[in-house]
């Protein structure tokens, strides 16, 4: 049986899909095999021992002690493009409301309240004061081309809107589905001075913290309109409140508000409802379900921000799995450590991802306690798991 802790709330339509005769799902329990969460921070909390698997039912996975976990033999898993159409669907809100002053103005018209029957004539004299433009034949760039930015994109397209994106990782997935009208750039230069509105579709690393930033919007048109669905961070705040007092940037929608972006003028700030729709939740939480059980039952890995994906049909009654560091002679180790067991092994598949590494061996018949401290005794080996 796995133990497996929901931290925050997740999805039954997920959460049922776990055989109850392999699985116990928790809400707490201090040696968990796996664990399932939302939004709720790891960085502080003791893993155990017995922890395998963290599976984050949603894209974002700043929440989550990466490094720790790599190097404890952990593997992370996303799910990405669950929640890809409901934070599509806000973008296109985002333009509008970033366009056509639509907030500003509801919140004017209530202060009509109690005029009676001037009301139509105050409104129709008000108005003016929040007319804005529309957003068909101007142009957006789309800064990640992911599984979100490639709807955006596509989605803008329909909306008559002139599109163009960056993205210099791209996944041929991504290239497959994405727009033949939509221009592929390859610079953020191109994006900055040719864009009437731009938004931002891609994760928060060392190198993008703060890209956005006073250097940027001196290259952009004046009176741009940028969103910002993927993470505070991505955007200088400071800088931002200065460009929009400078009149540089126009409007800026951003869903993490963060204080110093709350009551500024032309900012407008969501309270992180990219991803809140039950639809998206169930998206979610059914993927990162499917994803932690097929790693407990298979070792087979999928969508993992830490190690490499391995899918790999089993060929043997015995799996073994190997967490290790992605260092010279790794493999020979393994072998030659199985070799001298008299283990034999019918496959071997070895998968790399920056400076870690994943082996699965699938052997001829069992092997022992004694065999797998062996393996644990090399240098570089982090975790051993035998599969049956």
């Amino acid at each position: 049986m796995y133990n497996v802790l929901a931290i925050n709330k997740i999805a039954k339509i997920g959460t049922d899909r776990l055989d109850p005769a392999k699985y116990v799902l928790l809400d707490s329990c201090d040696t968990p095999d796996g664990i399932l969460v939302r939004s709720a921070s790891l960085h502080d909390m003791d893993f155990p021992a017995s922890l395998m698997a963290v599976a984050r039912a949603g894209a974002g996975v700043n929440n989550i002690p990466l490094d720790r976990c790599s190097k404890d033999g952990i593997v992370v898993f996303n799910t990405p493009g669950a929640n890809a159409n409901a934070v599509r669907e806000l973008v296109l809100a985002g333009l509008l409301l970033a366009s056509r002053k639509i907030t500003p103005a509801i919140e004017w018209v209530k202060t009509l309240k109690g005029q009676g029957a001037d009301v139509p004539k105050l409104v129709e004299k008000g108005k003016s004061a929040y007319a804005g433009p529309e957003i068909y034949g101007k142009k957006l760039g789309v800064i990640g081309l992911g599984a979100i930015g490639v709807l955006v994109a596509n989605s803008a397209r329909h909306l008559g809107m002139d599109v163009y994106g960056y993205d210099p990782y791209i996944s041929v997935d991504a290239a497959w589905g994405l727009s033949s009208g939509v221009h592929h750039v390859m610079s953020l230069e191109e994006i900055y001075e040719t864009c009437d509105y731009i938004t931002i579709h891609v994760p928060l690393t060392p190198d993008t913290r703060g890209f956005l930033n006073t250097a940027a919007f001196a290259q952009m048109k004046n009176d741009v309109r940028i969103l910002n669905f993927s993470r505070a961070e991505l955007v200088d705040g400071d800088n931002m409140r200065a460009a929009l007092a400078d009149g540089k940037v126009a409007a800026y929608v951003v869903d993490f508000p963060t204080d110093d972006m709350l009551n500024v003028e032309n900012i407008i700030a969501i309270p992180h409802l990219g991803a809140s729709t039950p639809e998206s939740e169930d998206n979610c939480a059914i993927m990162a379900v499917q994803e932690i059980a097929d790693y407990f039952e298979t070792g087979n890995i999928t969508h993992s921000v830490n190690y490499p994906d391995v899918n790999v049909p089993r060929s043997t009654e015995t799996r073994i799995c190997v967490h290790h560091r992605n260092i010279p002679n790794m493999l020979s180790g393994i072998s030659g450590a199985m070799s001298a067991a008299g283990i034999n092994i019918e496959t071997m598949t070895n998968r790399s991802k920056k400076d870690f590494a994943y082996t699965v061996l699938d052997i001829h018949g069992d092997v022992t306690d004694d065999q797998i401290s062996g393996l644990m005794s090399i240098d570089g080996i982090l975790r051993v798991r035998k599969i049956k």
